[in-house]
């Protein structure tokens, strides 16, 4: 399939001006959006939003890291896919829709259960004959794991994904995100993440110590407190370890493109495995030389940005 060359605004200058120009000046209608909240197994929930014609095939979105079905990213890829054709779901992960969750837990990359709860939810109570995954940022690694992780468990309704802006590998990552040149972005992270902190510390104060968070200044430190212990993991390298989607692509079985710009400030090249020459067949590697972390910014009011324009593409035959 031949792809839509990116090429960014002449005005966006750097890896930088991509990365935070959307989040600042894009505006995109809020899509009339539907919240329904489905039960886990473990007695939490998930908030789903959901944009509904009467198609038979669905479009799910996963944001990235302490994003919501509202962000521009979001709403954006929603509005395009719900013109073209599909049915949207764009859920919240846990504690991202607008409440704190009960159980004592984050979301984190590897929450392939409440992915799946997502899917096999709509799948029973809708009946779409096809299922295609969008995801961005940390959305898109646990779309990648779980596609790979566990794929004779996928639904054969799931037919294809496309991620953007992916961590495939969560070490090198996190890494590259505690470099000075980040550090307004991990700044940003951090104090968001403990903000949910704080508010799970009323309830769990045991598991979520807090009275020293101002000390933490990494993923590495908060991942080792919180992330690791409350998850399962040994460690925050063993979170990093189990969690990373680039050992799970060998095995993903349905067609599926990664979308990672050669200029992302998030990512290392490890980051974005080459399949052109070997290993797994269906999944493909797209790398524009611009776009940021999930900018790929597009010029005109109202326009559709790139990342949604391939989107819309890459699925359209599924």
């Amino acid at each position: 399939m031949d792809l839509p060359p990116y090429k960014r605004p002449w005005y966006l200058c750097n890896a930088h001006f991509e990365t935070i120009w959307p989040s600042l000046f894009r505006k995109v209608d809020l899509p009339s959006y539907r919240r329904e909240q489905i039960t886990t197994v473990d007695d939490d929930f998930l908030n789903l939003d959901w944009l509904q014609s009467g198609h038979k095939r669905l479009a799910i979105i996963s944001h990235g890291l302490e994003g919501d079905s509202r962000r521009y990213y979001v709403t954006g890829m929603a509005n395009a896919l719900a013109a073209n054709g599909w049915d949207v779901l764009a859920w919240n992960f846990r504690g991202c829709g607008g409440e704190i969750n009960r159980q004592p837990r984050f979301t984190h990359n590897g929450a392939t259960d409440d992915l799946d709860a997502v899917v096999r939810h709509a799948l029973s109570t809708y009946a779409y004959e096809t299922i295609s995954l969008v995801g961005f940022s940390m959305g898109g690694n646990l779309s990648l794991v779980y596609l790979g992780r566990d794929a004779d468990l996928v639904p054969d309704e799931v037919k294809a994904a496309v991620c953007f802006s992916v961590p495939c590998d969560l070490a090198a990552a996190s890494l590259r995100l505690a470099e000075p040149c980040n550090t307004v972005y991990m700044r940003r992270f951090m104090r968001m993440m403990g903000e949910k902190v704080r508010h799970q510390a009323q309830s769990f104060p045991d598991l979520f110590p807090c009275d020293d968070y101002g000390s933490l200044k990494t993923f590495a430190d908060f991942d080792e407190r919180y992330t690791a212990p409350l998850h399962g993991f040994q460690n925050a390298q063993d979170y990093w370890d189990q969690c990373s989607s680039n050992q799970y692509l060998d095995s993903v079985r349905l067609p599926t493109w990664i979308v990672n710009a050669h200029n992302d400030p998030f990512l290392t090249s490890s980051c974005s495995p080459d399949f052109s020459d070997h290993g797994n067949p269906v999944v493909t590697l797209v790398r524009p030389g611009r776009g940021g972390h999930c900018g790929f910014v597009s010029i005109g009011k109202g326009a559709p940005y790139w990342s949604e324009v391939l989107a819309v593409n890459l699925l359209s035959v599924y």
